[in-house]
């Protein structure tokens, strides 16, 4: 009952009359593409890679806008408060409806409020140590040893508590068995920053933002927090394996949310036009060279996979005893 319910809801089936009526795309109106993190990250390239893909498309204009604030609530809560005519879309990540809603107190619901049009990547972590403050870790062993010789007293970096950021490091210290303290930054960037200077042992951070670095030869990455190695960081193992963790899989996946009354046909001309620009190959090469995997997918789909990282992301929450600030 619960499940139908929420799939209701969030596939917009009970929209107003009026709404089911209205044109999609209206003739001349802009699409805003909202994001909740800051410029550079994963989901900001995919979205201006994205928008002249979806202009063409549409035939309006597309614009991309950054809302950063609260681990994406910021830009969700203005999506959801939008009208509900497809014009207003947001790009959100697994922790706004897995673990937003258990670590934040949150003045809408966005399994009520939002509906989903489609997952669009995936992003795994990456599990990166500084190449000049920490050279001595070569591989996840050795990180793995240096925690075990000083349990507690070593430091790793988050982009916020509960971001996927900090909830990576949580689920490889539990699976590890090991202690570590836990140091949130205001963001990515702060984290990386700290990284570099050697305040941390270490971050989990989106592989599509550290490939770079690594190429650089500023970050070291240890391992990818997906089931297998990424076609294009062929070299880098998966945690899994890197660390001797069998089944070990930690990924941040991004999808397209819309107010909750959008017509049902408009949320299908929005999916049906990203799973085109995901299928250009052009597209699709830029994602892969950026450490990212595109996604076909739909608003069911989208659903069930928020329903099974509930569970997933709640049980790492439990274990971590982490409270709702």
């Amino acid at each position: 009952m619960l499940c139908s319910l929420l799939l209701s809801a969030m596939l917009g089936t009970v929209a107003a009359p009026a709404a089911k009526a209205q044109q999609f795309p209206i003739p001349g109106r802009p699409v805003t593409l909202i994001y909740g993190f800051p410029a550079g990250t994963s989901g900001d390239v995919y979205l201006r890679l994205a928008a002249p893909r979806l202009s063409a498309a549409l035939g309006v204009p597309v614009t991309v806008e950054n809302r950063v604030g609260a681990t994406g609530n910021v830009a969700a809560e203005a999506v959801s408060r939008a009208p509900a005519d497809g014009h207003t879309v947001a790009l959100v990540t697994v922790s706004l409806t897995a673990t937003n809603p258990l670590l934040l107190r949150m003045s809408f619901d966005p399994m009520r409020d939002l509906a989903p049009v489609m997952r669009t990547f995936d992003a795994p972590n990456a599990f990166t140590v500084s190449t000049q403050a920490r050279p001595q870790y070569t591989n996840c062993q050795a990180v793995i040893s240096a925690l075990r010789a000083a349990p507690g007293r070593l430091n790793y970096a988050s982009s916020g508590i509960g971001a996927s950021t900090h909830l990576a490091a949580a689920q490889f210290l539990q699976a590890t068995g090991l202690e570590a303290q836990h140091v949130p930054y205001r963001g990515g960037p702060p984290a990386m920053i700290a990284l570099y200077q050697g305040e941390v042992e270490f971050f989990f951070y989106q592989s599509g933002t550290v490939v770079e670095d690594m190429r650089a030869g500023r970050v070291r990455i240890l391992g990818i927090t997906s089931a297998e190695r990424h076609p294009q960081l062929p070299d880098v193992p998966t945690v899994a394996e890197a660390c001797n963790l069998p089944g070990f899989v930690s990924t941040t996946w991004h999808g397209l949310m819309v107010p909750s009354a959008t017509p049902p046909a408009a949320i299908a001309r929005l999916n049906q036009e990203f799973l085109k620009i995901n299928a250009d190959p052009e597209m699709q090469a830029r994602l892969l060279n950026l450490g990212l995997t595109p996604l076909n997918s739909n608003p069911a789909e989208m659903l069930a996979a928020t329903q099974r990282d509930i569970q997933h992301w709640g049980e790492v929450i439990r274990r971590a005893g982490l409270q709702r600030e």
